[in-house]
């Protein structure tokens, strides 16, 4: 009867072993693409700062930038771009000016009352294509020294606590085998 619960017990420690080593290991690899696998497909990550295109990307959010021909660009894009003091900013395009040659456009946060000045079309980093909500405050997090202790930290906390359980698991089982076979050996 003992022996039913300590493996069955053994059993449900496995289980959730493995449950939280699957956890870590999705939650690294999610966190790798989305922040850094898809500069390999032509989007770079970009954290939201400010609540300047409120409702449409939120604070904390990571909009997601690809390159762009200034050329190809229209009114009502969101676009990204460098100011003085290498500033990034995400704002919608609400004018497209050309002047003597140059193209210029006129952008504005969706929540601002009054529209940005005039940028060159050489600040252009890309065009926003979309984001996902939250994501930045994971990513300003996993930035910071602490922020990685705590992502490594507990991956291998995991990993460790889920190899132990593994360990105790199969010891449990071995014992509980070897004591069966000198109870059988004992019997006859």
């Amino acid at each position: 009867m003992v022996f039913w619960a300590v493996v069955k017990t053994a059993k449900t420690f496995k289980i959730i072993s493995k449950i939280l080593s699957f956890i870590a290991i999705f939650t690294v690899v999610t966190l790798a693409v989305l922040l850094v696998g898809t500069r390999l497909i032509g989007y770079t990550p970009y954290t939201v700062l400010s609540g300047s295109m409120e409702p449409h990307y939120h604070v904390g959010s990571v909009v997601y930038v690809t390159d762009v021909q200034p050329e190809d660009l229209k009114e009502k894009d969101c676009i990204t771009y460098r100011i003085s003091g290498g500033t990034i900013v995400t704002h919608r395009i609400i004018e497209v000016i050309e002047d003597n040659g140059e193209l210029l456009f006129r952008t504005k946060g969706d929540a601002n009352k009054t529209p940005d000045g005039i940028l060159p079309a050489s600040s252009v980093i890309g065009k926003t294509v979309f984001s996902i909500p939250y994501l930045g405050y994971l990513a300003d997090f996993v930035q910071r020294p602490i922020g990685l202790i705590v992502i490594v930290g507990g991956c291998l906390a995991v990993f460790i606590i889920s190899y132990g359980i593994d360990w105790l698991a199969s010891s449990i089982n071995e014992n509980q085998s070897q004591k069966n076979e000198a109870d059988a050996s004992d019997d006859n």
